[in-house]
C-alpha cells in the first residue's frame, strides 16, 4: 500500500505537531492534522485523512481515502475536545470512516488491535470495538455501539445505537441489528433471528470441542427450551457451572439494556439463506 516511497511523501500534508513513530510511511495527498500520534511501522495510504485528537498504535495499515478521527456526526457536538484511540495492527481499508467521541458519550471512540475494516465501513462516535473483529464491506455502526472481541459483522449490515455485539458473534449480511446480538451465535436478517451457534467460527479460533458443546447447550436453553430468560439463565448456571465462556454469555444476557435477538430463525428470505450466502459461520 505504501508504494515505493519511504517516510513522508513530498505531496503529503502533515501538521508539524504530528508525532510519527519509526518507519511510518505517509502517501501522496494524505492529510494528517494536528494532535495526531501514529505508532511505529504504520502505513498511511495516498489520500487518506487523519485528524485529532487521535492516537494510533503500531503497524496499522490505513488505506487510500480512509477518513480517521473526524468530528462526530452528532448535532449536539460543539467542538469540545473528544478523542479517538486505535490499537495495533489494524487494517482500515479504502473509504472507511472512524469518528471521534462525544462529550455526552464519554468523549472517546476506541478500537482495539488486529481488526479488519473492509472498504466503506463506518464506526461512529463513542463506539467501543474490541480485538480481532471483522467488518465486511459497508458494515455500519451507529453511535455508542459495543463490538466485543472476535465478532464478525457481514456486508451491508447495520447496528443501531447503544446495541452490543457479543464475543465471537456472527452477524449475517444485510442484517439490521436493533437489539444486542448474542455472543457465540449467528444473528441474521432484516428482522434478525438466532440461527444457532457460530460453530465454524469458534473452531477456527481454536475453541475446544467441549467448550463449543457447552456453549451450544447454553444457547439452546436460552433460545429453544421454552423457558423465559430468567428461568433459562438459572438452568444454565445449574447445568453448566464453572465455564468462563458460559459465564460471559450469562453476564452478557443479564446486562442487556435493549433486549436480545433470540427469536429462533426458521429460514426464508433474509434468514438462514442470508447466513449461507455469507458462508454460514465466521
Amino acid at each position: 500500500m505504501s508504494g515505493t516511497w519511504k517516510g513522508i511523501h513530498p505531496l503529503a500534508a502533515v501538521d508539524p505537531g504530528t508525532v510519527l513513530g519509526d518507519g511510518v510511511t505517509v502517501g501522496p495527498f494524505a492529510v494528517i492534522g494536528p494532535e495526531v500520534e501514529i505508532g511505529a511501522g504504520t502505513e498511511v495510504g495516498a489520500g487518506a485523512q487523519i485528524y485529532g485528537p487521535t492516537r494510533i498504535g503500531r503497524e496499522n495499515r490505513i488505506a487510500p481515502q480512509a477518513a480517521v478521527g473526524f468530528d462526530p456526526q452528532d448535532l449536539t457536538f460543539r467542538g469540545e475536545r473528544v478523542t479517538l484511540e486505535i490499537g495495533d495492527r489494524n487494517q482500515i481499508r479504502e473509504f472507511s470512516t472512524i469518528h471521534r467521541g462525544t462529550a455526552k458519550g464519554g468523549g472517546v471512540t476506541r478500537v482495539g488491535s488486529d481488526n479488519l475494516f473492509m472498504a466503506y465501513t463506518h464506526v461512529a462516535h463513542d463506539c467501543q470495538v474490541g480485538n480481532r473483529t471483522i467488518f465486511a464491506n459497508n458494515a455500519t455502526l451507529a453511535g455508542h455501539v459495543e463490538v466485543h472481541d472476535d465478532a464478525s459483522i457481514s456486508a451491508f449490515s447495520a447496528v443501531h445505537q447503544f446495541c452490543r455485539v457479543g464475543r465471537h458473534a456472527y452477524v449475517g449480511g444485510f442484517s439490521v441489528v436493533v437489539m444486542d446480538a448474542l455472543p457465540f451465535a449467528k444473528t441474521v436478517g432484516q428482522k434478525p433471528a438466532f440461527f444457532g451457534i457460530n460453530r465454524i467460527g469458534l473452531s477456527r479460533k481454536g475453541m475446544s470441542a467441549e467448550t463449543i458443546r457447552r456453549l451450544d447447550r447454553a444457547l439452546r436453553l436460552l433460545v429453544r427450551s421454552g423457558l423465559n430468560t430468567a428461568q433459562a439463565l438459572e438452568e444454565i448456571r445449574r447445568e453448566l457451572p464453572g465455564d468462563p465462556e458460559v459465564d460471559y454469555l450469562v453476564s452478557f444476557v443479564e446486562s442487556a439494556k435493549r433486549g436480545l435477538h433470540k427469536s429462533a430463525g426458521r429460514g426464508g428470505r433474509g434468514g438462514k439463506g442470508a447466513a449461507e450466502a455469507e458462508g454460514g459461520d465466521a
